[in-house]
């Protein structure tokens, strides 16, 4: 169980998050008092209010300082450009900043030392996401439904991208690799089988299936409704699955992926948890622990926190995950 504050969070409740946190040692274990400097938050690459240019060349606009906004200039938005256009390399560059493979692999090399679980990833928005970024949402959805025949050379630049980052990993030999972007919207995904399976699933089955082939798991993130293309994902390789919970609903979950896969939840983020009380909080997290959970195991639970949830709703998420994480082993 996992509890992921955003900077956008920390930077509206500041000492009041701090003592949330310290309150939960079993989930924040090296959490120090005073380690965050709450009059120079570290947003992170890319994540600070306004504009920012990334390795790719696509402009964000930011409207809150610690949460990534929307691209508004895209690279690619005119075919023309497509000949001349250079990927960042991967080597040396990740989408928003530098890249430092020596310190990646140490500190793999470290944590199998000490018998720790090693992951590596790919960036948030590896294929998909990034074909909008650089297309613009419109005209890849065009392309999409079209056929558009230099759709397939865009799909082979970023397959073969990620192809690289994906090899470092696993010359580490690395337990877990995650893959994030999201394939869904509020109903329904993107789009249908068809279309997945047409540019999609064979890009991720290059990236995934050699992870299997190595013995390492891959976690896949999808914000969005995902239902009607989770057969077809689970085809490419995936072992562990992040979708969001009420969005589906709880039972058509346990229905469609418990005993199947993995399912690490995406805890709610657009209701309960900001705005609900502490008893609803604590009564969500125990239906999903009943209804998705097993003794056989198959359910982790990540639980981001944004703006605006309050101190007190964070602290009854770690409440319940405290109570309930070893309810089916014990």
């Amino acid at each position: 169980m996992r509890v992921r504050i955003t900077a956008a969070e920390w930077d509206m409740w500041r000492e009041e998050m701090e003592e949330v946190v310290l309150r939960h040692p079993t989930l924040f274990p090296s959490f120090q008092k005073g380690q965050i400097d709450f009059d120079n938050i570290a947003y992170g690459l890319g994540k600070e209010r306004g504009e920012f240019t990334d390795n790719w060349g696509c402009v964000w606009r930011n409207e809150i300082a610690g949460i990534r906004g929307v691209v508004h200039t895209h690279p690619l938005a005119d075919w023309s450009s497509f000949d001349s256009y250079e990927p960042p390399d991967p080597m040396h560059m990740t989408d928003y900043g530098a890249v430092d493979w020596g310190a990646r692999r140490e500190r793999a090399r470290q944590a199998k030392a000490e018998g720790l679980l090693t992951s590596g990833a790919v960036r948030h928005g590896f294929l998909f996401m990034r074909m909008y970024y650089l297309r613009g949402f419109e005209n890849l959805m065009i392309d999409m439904a079209t056929d558009d025949p230099r759709l397939p050379d865009l799909v082979e630049m970023l397959t073969e991208h990620n192809l690289q980052i994906v090899s470092e990993w696993l010359k580490m030999g690395v337990d877990v690799i995650t893959f994030g972007e999201d394939l869904g919207m509020q109903t329904a995904s993107f789009m249908g089988p068809k279309l997945f399976r047409r540019w999609i699933a064979p890009s991720y089955k290059q990236l995934m299936w050699p992870c299997r082939e190595a013995g390492s798991h891959v976690y896949l993130h999808s914000d969005g409704y995902i239902l009607d293309i989770v057969d077809d994902i689970l085809e490419c390789g995936v072992t562990i699955i992040n979708p969001q919970d009420l969005l589906h609903g709880i039972s058509n979950l346990a229905a469609e992926l418990k005993g199947r896969v993995c399912i690490s939840l995406d805890v709610d983020r657009q209701s309960i948890v900001p705005f609900g009380t502490r008893q609803e909080i604590h009564d969500l997290i125990e239906e999903e622990v009943r209804t998705l959970g097993s003794p056989q195991g198959g359910l982790m639970f990540i639980c981001g926190i944004y703006p605006p949830t309050p101190p007190e709703n964070v602290d009854a998420v770690c409440c319940a995950f405290e109570k309930f994480r070893s309810f089916w082993w014990e």
